[in-house]
């Protein structure tokens, strides 16, 4: 930033306007306050991406750290719980599990103008093309492997031993799911779209018998994973917005639809000559997980695939919301709109290779 904007206490940020604006001058106070071996002054940037809550990067002399906070304005129930972000991390990391270290929480909206925290900065590459142009042809499985078995690590963790028992409500995960997602989408819907009721009637009546509990992360993929600058090997698990405590089916056929579509903002591997690529199958992705897991077998994942084409529709109804509200975080939250009609489409083709009718 220029030194009149350091001046005056605002540093403007790279995408988003006046809305992620940041009180440069009451966050440096509060992170001398809070912070340990903290010293400014500092400098904050937006990160571009990123659909949900806002992420910035703060510079100082001597360190770098991430700033996550909630959007301002008016915002779905639920949503955005960046307190929830930082306790599931911070109980994470003190199992020594992938993720960056976290340093402190602020729920006053007055700092900077919503509730916000602070982790480490960690060095290494995001791919947000499914295909990794950019990675040597022998590296390429075993990036894709890495994530399989960082994600059945996850999964390993009782949520009750490492303080996490309330994290999530009590009861079948996928039931509620379904009623959050209902109501979440209800809440942003502006037309009708004859697959959504469907699946909407649908989802309720078909929900699986839950197996296991674990820590769910809520929005496993590539994007939202960490690699080593050089090495093929996960270096952190990012955003955890949406992780709950549940069925860890979820994470794993989410993970897995990557396979099964293409996406305008991240991609995706429907279609490609995954041996020339040396990208490992559907199937094979789901037998590495399932053996890091001490899975016996791949179980049937047609229910989980509507189901998460079907919440995936949900939340693009929602970034829909948020361009309407002028809040929405990323410049291509645009695009989320064209995406619902399709994603509830595949929705209940899937849902019919369930049982549906």
């Amino acid at each position: 930033m220029s030194a009149g904007e350091e001046a005056n206490g605002v540093g403007k940020m790279t995408t988003g306007g006046e809305s992620h604006q940041i009180n440069v001058a009451r966050l440096d106070s509060w992170m001398r306050e809070n912070i340990e071996d903290y010293t400014g002054p500092l400098q904050v940037t937006k990160f571009a991406d990123g659909q949900s809550n806002p992420t910035f990067k703060i510079e100082t002399n001597g360190d770098t750290y991430v700033l996550r906070r909630k959007p301002i304005g008016n915002l779905v129930a639920s949503a955005h719980a960046v307190d929830r972000e930082f306790r599931v991390i911070s109980a994470l990391q003190a199992q020594g599990f992938l993720v960056p270290r976290t340093y402190a929480l602020c729920m006053d909206d007055s700092v900077i103008g919503s509730a916000f925290y602070v982790m480490a900065m960690i060095e290494g590459r995001v791919f947000t093309d499914q295909l990794l142009p950019d990675v040597a042809f022998e590296d390429r499985r075993a990036i894709f492997v890495s994530q399989a078995e960082t994600l059945a690590k996850l999964h390993s963790y009782d949520p009750a031993q490492i303080g996490l028992a309330d994290y999530g409500k009590p009861g079948n995960y996928f039931e509620r799911q379904v009623r959050l997602w209902q109501r979440q989408y209800r809440a942003a819907q502006d037309r009708d779209i004859p697959e959504m009721e469907k699946m909407l009637e649908w989802l309720p009546q078909s929900v699986p018998t839950q197996q296991s509990l674990s820590i769910v992360h809520g929005d496993y993929k590539l994007h939202n994973v960490m690699f080593h600058k050089t090495s093929p090997k996960v270096e952190a698990v990012l955003d955890w917005e949406l992780s709950t405590t549940g069925d860890p089916l979820a994470d794993l056929s989410y993970m897995l639809m990557q396979w099964i579509r293409n996406d305008e903002l991240f991609g995706g591997l429907a279609g490609v000559d995954l041996a020339a690529l040396n990208i490992p199958t559907l199937q094979e992705m789901a037998e590495i997980y399932c053996n890091a897991a001490g899975r016996t077998e791949v179980p049937d994942l047609n229910w989980y695939f509507a189901f998460n084409m079907f919440r995936l529709a949900g939340i693009s109804q929602g970034i829909v919301g948020r361009i309407k509200a002028g809040n929405a975080s990323s410049e291509k939250a645009h695009i989320a709109a064209g995406r619902i009609v399709p994603l509830a489409k595949s929705a209940w083709e899937y849902a019919q290779k369930a049982g549906a009718k």
